[in-house]
């Protein structure tokens, strides 16, 4: 059951989603970056996209929520300002050459290549992210050649992302002793989250999470491998996943710092 409301806070106003949940445990969210949880089991969670997320048992009363949420107007209020900031400092790609450009936690100067005699083409040379261009500079306008670059970009990192993530679930597979076959593996370019589990069992990685480490990419893996046995984020859930990756909330809180930059397009 999910609500919507509002706190007003000095002159702004802070919108947020009220969700009841019966009781079984703590609940958490992949994308989860700042939280505070009072005694009352009243949750509240500011994510990096500003969604202000509380989760309350189904009895609570709104008398209840609203006092929780009183009280951490200010913790509220000050987690959305940073999280505008961080936004502020990410800007959107224009594909040409000295852009930064991210591949397995690793940073690249991007460098455009605009040749009519070479192969259209992505690779790592000397410490940049070459891409080779065939057109001439008065063939093809800037907003095309971008446009161009971004499509030869897209397709190396899904065709990398393969590769990786291929290595890396064969490779982290051994810790998820309760799964029996190699899982389908299905690559996709998401904006919302880095990975997900379909009801039949077939993992759907995203594309950007190429860009990150591969101690990230193996997190969210188990994440998902975890969630083959445990099918939501219940406290068993939790447990299982520590089990087989200690550091999670390190490796995660390090993915979510960068969220911004590797999904940046």
């Amino acid at each position: 059951m999910t609500d919507t409301s509002v706190l007003y806070y000095g002159e702004d106003n802070i919108h947020y989603e009220v969700v009841r949940k019966e009781a079984k445990g703590k609940s958490k969210n992949d994308t989860l970056i700042d939280e505070k949880s009072k005694p009352s089991k009243v949750i509240i969670k500011v994510h990096p996209d500003q969604r202000v997320v509380v989760t309350a048992p189904i009895d609570a009363s709104d008398a209840m929520i609203h006092d929780a949420i009183s009280k951490q107007a200010r913790w509220i209020w000050q987690s959305l300002q940073d999280f505008a900031k961080q936004k502020d400092h990410v800007l959107l790609k224009r594909y040409v050459s000295g852009e930064t450009q991210f591949y397995l936690g690793r940073r690249y100067v991007l460098k455009v290549v605009v040749d009519s005699k070479r192969t259209a083409g992505v690779k790592l040379w000397r410490g940049k992210l070459q891409v080779i261009v065939p057109q001439n500079d008065n063939d093809i306008g800037f907003e095309a050649q971008a446009t161009k670059v971004k499509s030869l970009l897209d397709k190396w990192y899904k065709q990398r992302a393969d590769i990786i993530f291929t290595e890396r679930l064969t490779a982290v597979l051994p810790k998820a002793s309760w799964v029996t076959d190699t899982p389908p593996l299905k690559i996709m370019s998401m904006q919302k989250q880095w990975g997900s589990c379909s009801i039949k069992g077939n993992l759907n990685l995203n594309a950007h999470l190429v860009k990150a480490p591969k101690e990230c990419i193996d997190y969210v893996i188990l994440h998902e491998l975890c969630h083959l046995k445990e099918h939501n984020h219940s406290e068993r859930f939790w447990c299982l996943l520590t089990q087989v990756m200690p550091n999670w909330k390190e490796i995660k809180a390090k993915l979510d710092g960068m969220a911004e930059l590797y999904l940046n397009e």
